[in-house]
């Protein structure tokens, strides 16, 4: 199963609680953490996002997308970065969570959140994807249905 965890800072969070000076010793913890999920073969993914670089936020009305101010109405909604892993367990990837640093802020709440996979989809469902977008489905689901043993 894959998970994403995201951070995200706390509404209790204020920008003057934040450091403004780097702290390399806190990074370190972010990368060996990121180094121990990678061994033990469950990190499929991990980035940071950047809050100073621009963005945009894209709404949906009327069957139509359009740009809306943003991309964030608040700090708070900002989300700091994911971590996208495959364990075998929500309990698993609890457990990751709860051994993850924390201390820049913009990762005081982590949020773990299953993804859909081949397995959660009735077979019309996987059907359909392959017709639809069959070179997509055979790398992405197919593959991993394959290599679980759900094929």
């Amino acid at each position: 199963m894959r998970f994403i965890i995201t951070a995200q800072p706390s509404t209790e969070t204020k920008k003057t609680q934040q450091a403004s000076d780097f702290d390399a010793e806190l990074f370190k913890a972010y990368m060996r953490f990121n180094e121990e999920m990678h061994e033990a073969g469950v990190l499929v993914a991990s980035e940071g996002l950047n809050p100073a670089a621009p963005g945009a936020r894209i709404a949906v009305a009327d069957g139509k997308r359009y740009l809306v101010d943003g991309p964030f109405a608040e700090s708070k909604e900002l989300v700091g970065g994911f971590y996208l892993i495959e364990v075998d367990s929500l309990d698993e990837a609890i457990q990751w969570a709860l051994r993850a640093p924390s201390g820049f802020g913009a990762d005081d709440i982590l949020e773990v959140r299953q993804l859909t996979g081949a397995a959660d989809l009735p077979p019309e469902i996987l059907k359909l994807i392959a017709e639809a977008a069959p070179a997509w489905s055979a790398s992405a689901w197919q593959s991993r249905a394959t290599s679980a043993g759900q094929a």
